[in-house]
């Protein structure tokens, strides 16, 4: 399994999901990838904001060494799952995808499993450094998504 987690800059919300999901996978000893992507290319090789990384590590994870970089095409080939943080950065991933049926079906809101037919967006802390509620909803919402999958796998 392979899941792509994507917000605008990628130096945020989704370094902060990868390193979520990074440590969540690992607890539950799955075999998964997870790596994260921006939709534009603002902060490309750039480190995590400070403020993530230091959100990351007062909750046990290290995520001082991803690097940004922007969404590619090969990523909706490579990628089971696409997890973007909210509706702006989910349009975006569909019109990248080339709104083709096998790209856009890998595509969700990161609190999608969480909020299921709702359009929860993962606050972008950026500006009003909200990066402690961002690291709970997104624990929540990672929690069930590994939940939610892990579930359809077993099937």
């Amino acid at each position: 399994m392979k899941i792509l987690t994507v917000c605008l800059g990628n130096i945020c919300r989704s370094p902060l999901a990868q390193g979520l999901l990074e440590q969540k996978i690992a607890q539950r000893g799955l075999d998964w990838k997870v790596d994260s992507a921006g939709t534009s290319g603002w902060h490309d090789g750039e480190r995590p904001d400070p403020r993530a990384i230091q959100t990351a590590q007062k909750n046990g994870i290290n995520i001082s060494k991803q690097i940004s970089r922007k969404i590619t095409n090969s990523d909706f080939e490579e990628f089971d799952y696409i997890l973007a943080m909210d509706s702006s950065n989910y349009n975006d991933l569909t019109y990248l995808a080339g709104r083709k049926p096998e790209y856009v079906s890998k595509i969700f809101l990161a609190t999608h499993f969480l909020y299921p037919g709702r359009n929860v967006a993962v606050p972008d802390p950026y500006y009003d450094n909200r990066f402690d509620e961002v690291f709970e909803l997104l624990d929540k919402a990672l929690d069930r998504f590994i939940e939610t999958v892990t579930t359809i796998e077993v099937r």
